[in-house]
């Protein structure tokens, strides 16, 4: 049983002023893990007032020196991947699958931060002046718990390569993931107030953050619902905010598709993370007079899929974070039942044996129509709508008609076609006959997918202002 009673103001771990405990809770037994000390309004403020201070110096340095910094703080990391990847199981859930793939990517956060900084010119010429790209000021950073330390480092090493400091609020569900990153990022010794992390619920570090006129700006992963409230707050000191939202990703098979390598592929989109994943493929589109043959292929692959214990490695459905995401995942289970969908395979109730966690059966439903709810709101759970379609214009008119816009997929034989397709999906991302990411790439979304882009140069750019300085001759 650990108690996290720390937070991380100024470069040091201090005992925060808040006095509410929150429990963790194992999603594999919920059984209790341990509990966290939350800060307050007033561990907010003084974050925030140790970030102001040194943005006067940090802004200033110069790109070899935030380099150091970056090449410090991966190289912490790299000591310690068995504990990140143990934790992120333990804690939260995620398989160890996923938890490994979680940390390489952390570690290519401070590779594409770093690379940026070899190429990147601050300095520029539009028309006959000079353009200053200057750092923002302080940014306040605000993560969900479905892949916290994933986020923290993509966020903070942009931040750093812009030349920001930080107040980062993690999700109190993630508090002993969040201590062995931020032990990682102290072994780094990067200069005092550089990035600051405080514990604490999102109605009050997080509103803090949101509201205070010393934040320049707000980078916020999470719910579509959150992020219009952190706008909203925003607005009235003006700050920038990037955005990244909720998702219902459509997944289009083309007919000319190879079914049996595109089908495996479609259930891996949408039960990656245990389908608690913004970019998850949750609506997939099959031609009409494919169904048979997909109902066929979808049966096996899930028959073959393991849901486990996290921990084990080749389990590809872990439990959901909490029982609250558990129920909410159920309801919506019952209310595609009561909309008409068919249950194809998976289903209500827990799978077999594993009673004691928040598992749920890996379900799909044929049947549904767009306008179903479990076809136009983000679940966040291993639940896939499948919808057919009879043409390529019905299927990219039913791929655009949501309210989201982060991810899609496109299957097909012919790689023409496939971009001709994709090329017409209304989402920041489009992934073409697979499932990768690309570091340099923009990602965020259209539509209520949120506000802005993440990663490579406009990802950069969202944490810079441009000074025009023209020069009268």
């Amino acid at each position: 049983m650990k108690t996290i009673d720390k937070i991380y103001i100024n470069g040091e771990f201090i005992t925060p002023q808040g006095t509410e405990y929150f429990d963790l809770i194992s999603p594999t037994t919920n059984e209790k893990l341990g509990s966290v000390l939350l800060g307050n309004t007033e561990d907010a403020q003084k974050a925030i007032e140790a970030a102001k201070n040194a943005f006067k110096t940090f802004s200033k340095t110069t790109t070899s020196e935030r380099i150091q910094y970056l090449e410090k703080i991966k190289s912490s990391i790299k000591k310690r991947k068995e504990d990140f990847v143990n934790v992120m199981t333990e804690e939260y859930g995620g398989t160890f699958q996923f938890a490994s793939v979680s940390y390489d990517y952390m570690l290519k956060s401070f590779d594409s931060a770093i690379d940026m900084l070899h190429s990147y010119n601050f300095t520029k010429t539009m028309g006959e002046s000079e353009v200053q790209m200057a750092p923002i000021g302080v940014v306040g950073i605000i993560i969900p718990w479905n892949s916290s330390n994933g986020f923290i480092c993509s966020k903070l090493s942009t931040a750093i390569a812009a030349g920001c400091t930080t107040v980062i609020k993690p999700s109190e569900m993630s508090a002993q993931q969040t201590q062995l990153i931020t032990e990682c990022l102290h072994e780094a010794n990067l200069p005092k107030g550089v990035f600051n992390i405080v514990n604490g619920l999102g109605e009050i570090v997080g509103a803090e953050i949101s509201r205070n006129p010393e934040i320049a700006k707000i980078s916020f992963t999470g719910s579509t619902n959150v992020g219009k409230i952190i706008a909203k707050e925003a607005v009235n000191t003006m700050k920038r905010v990037t955005l990244e939202l909720g998702g219902k990703s459509p997944n289009i098979i083309l007919d000319d598709a190879d079914f049996s390598t595109a089908i495996p592929l479609a259930i891996g989109a949408a039960f990656m993370n245990s389908g608690q994943a913004c970019i998850a493929g949750t609506r997939l589109l099959i031609p009409e007079n494919k169904l048979d043959e997909s109902k066929l292929l979808i049966k096996e692959i899930i028959s073959n899929l393991i849901v486990d214990d996290p921990k084990n490695p080749n389990t590809a459905v872990g439990p959901m974070v909490s029982t609250k995401q558990y129920n909410r995942v159920q309801d919506y289970i019952q209310i595609g039942i009561n909309e008409g969908a068919e249950i194809l395979t998976g289903g209500l109730g827990k799978p077999e044996g594993l009673e004691n966690g928040n598992f749920v059966k890996p379900t799909v439903f044929i049947n549904v129509n767009n306008q179903m709810r479990i076809a136009k709101e983000e679940i966040f759970g291993p639940v896939l709508s499948v919808i057919t379609y009879k043409s390529e214009e019905e299927a990219i008119e039913i791929a655009n008609d949501t309210t989201y816009g982060l991810q899609a997929y496109v299957s097909s034989s012919n790689t023409e076609r496939a971009h001709r397709v994709a090329s017409q999906i209304n989402a920041g991302r489009v992934q073409i006959n697979g499932i990768g990411h690309d570091p340099m790439a923009p990602f965020g979304g259209f539509k209520q997918s949120g506000i802005g882009r993440e990663f490579g140069i406009l990802g950069l750019e969202a944490y810079l202002e441009p000074r025009a300085l023209i020069q009268q001759k």
